[in-house]
């Protein structure tokens, strides 16, 4: 076995203990703080972790005190590992264990000489994607790893993806009679002057929603209407919307779904933000339902998706 499949994310802290780490990290990093100062970033990054570290200890306890994120992904590596014997799966984190170094030395253990890296995030932004395959390179030229490197830097437009999407939706709204909801596609939001410098991401989540649209109408899988919003702003500056909030308190409509279009595993984004935070926004809005998707996790289509990626792009 000489080739490897390597799941990259974000990461979530995996206990109460790696809660300031992972927001050390995240603050730390080049591609989530732009400045070109390391001093000024590091500084930046400390106060933002000392003014937000007790409300994220509370947010993850809110969520059984850490993130599903590396469950949900450890699940859908099982399922992957099974369907492919001829190649080694795993995963690494940005943020939090285990590391891109950690699965490097593993990686050397094997003698690996082939690695397709896929970043789990659907759309491309500096903020993930770039962040996400940075570190791993790095990371390999600093364990002295030599081996061929395949990478993916987005998936939203793939057939067989957005048909596990469909498909997912449909078996969650059995018995349900759509027309009498709204459809909110859900992303996590960025600054808006990362956006500005050139960032794809915006762009792509908005083409995404037209896809998904486009099949769910195919489908006959129809929503009184359906909207992009934007969720996880943080901080005072300005960030791409309409922000989940501001969406929730304008739409008449009083029976809602929404679908994390950004990611694929659900994480403290989905279980505690939209499920709970936005939950109580929902109801104090006058909601009669207030419904969210699963993600996709280790669904049998999402993971036919990825071995099958993997072969059409690494072999």
């Amino acid at each position: 076995m000489q080739k490897a499949l390597v799941l990259l994310n974000m990461g979530g802290p995996n206990n109460t203990e790696e809660i300031e780490l992972f927001l050390k990290n995240m603050f730390n990093d080049k591609n989530i703080i732009t400045t070109k100062s390391d001093l000024l970033r590091k500084l930046i990054a400390f106060m933002i972790v000392k003014f937000r570290k007790k409300t994220a200890i509370q947010n993850y306890k809110d969520i059984g005190g850490k993130s599903p994120l590396s469950s949900n992904t450890e699940k859908l590596i099982e399922k992957l590992q099974k369907k492919d014997t001829n190649a080694f799966v795993t995963y690494a984190m940005r943020y939090t264990p285990p590391f891109s170094k950690d699965i490097i030395k593993k990686l050397k253990e094997k003698e690996i000489k082939e690695i397709f890296l896929m970043p789990l995030y659907p759309h491309y932004s500096t903020t993930t994607t770039k962040s996400s395959l940075e570190d791993f390179i790095e990371q390999l030229q600093k364990e002295g790893l030599s081996a061929k490197i395949t990478s993916s830097e987005r998936f939203y437009k793939e057939d067989d993806f957005n048909k596990a999407v469909i498909n997912q939706i449909r078996d969650e709204i059995k018995d349900i009679d759509t027309k009498k909801y709204d459809l909110i596609f859900s992303a996590h939001s960025l600054p808006e002057k990362i956006i500005e410098k050139g960032d794809t991401y915006q762009k792509e989540i908005e083409e995404h929603v037209t896809i998904l649209s486009d099949l769910l109408s195919r489908e006959n899988i129809k929503f009184n209407q359906i909207h992009l919003a934007y969720q996880s702003k943080l901080g005072p500056i300005k960030w791409i919307g309409p922000s989940l909030e501001e969406k929730l308190k304008k739409i008449s409509n009083k029976n809602v779904f929404i679908y994390p279009i950004s990611f694929v595993l659900d994480n403290s984004e989905t279980v505690q933000e939209l499920h709970i935070e936005y939950d109580k926004i929902a109801k104090n809005s006058g909601y009669k339902n207030y419904k969210v998707f699963n993600c996709l996790n280790d669904n049998d289509d999402f993971v036919t998706f990825i071995h099958n990626y993997y072969i059409d792009n690494n072999y």
